[in-house]
């Protein structure tokens, strides 16, 4: 795997309502530990809504799939506030293309306090538009029934929400690119 150059035009800076300014930015594998804390402190039933199962933290392998990437081919950003070393991340959200090229699938979270502010939103558009620069044709993703604010959030951002053939406790997600 070669390595690509940091995808610097990711980087912005978004201001809440109440002056809070968070930093949108690709992950870097410098990140793991609060790429860690940060999934360690969501609540057990955000951890569930993002990873469909119990999860009590990442496993190194974990760790290291989701802070050391190709960024010519997948991306993940994160939400932080502060500034390095003394960062804390809020939110994540990644594509992973999937084998026939033209797909990704796609996942976001964020921590429960900064819910409901925008974050997601701030996640996931420069993840799309990294998506569509890439070539990819359409976003993909997995979500329960009972995800409810998730759903919404689809649906504001565009999403087409279907109901999973196999297994009517979960949704799929798709988005045209």
């Amino acid at each position: 795997m070669g390595t690509h150059p940091y995808p610097k035009k990711l980087v912005h800076n978004w201001e809440l309502p109440d002056g809070t300014i968070v930093r949108i930015r690709p992950i870097r594998p410098e990140d793991a530990m609060i790429e860690r804390a940060f999934v360690n402190a969501l609540s057990d039933q955000s951890r569930y809504y993002r990873f469909l199962y119990s999860l009590r933290e990442l496993t190194p392998e974990m760790l290291a799939r989701f802070t050391q990437i190709d960024y010519d081919r997948e991306m993940a950003v994160i939400a932080v506030l502060g500034d390095p070393p003394n960062e804390t991340q809020i939110g994540v959200a990644r594509y992973i293309p999937l084998p026939n090229g033209t797909t990704c699938e796609f996942a976001v979270v964020v921590a429960d306090e900064w819910q409901g502010k925008g974050v997601a939103m701030h996640l996931v558009r420069p993840l799309i538009e990294h998506a569509r620069e890439k070539g990819l044709t359409r976003m993909d993703g997995v979500v329960l029934a009972e995800n409810t604010n998730m759903l919404n959030f689809a649906r504001m951002t565009g999403f087409t929400i279907t109901s999973d053939p196999d297994d009517p406790s979960l949704m799929d997600i798709s988005l045209d690119l």
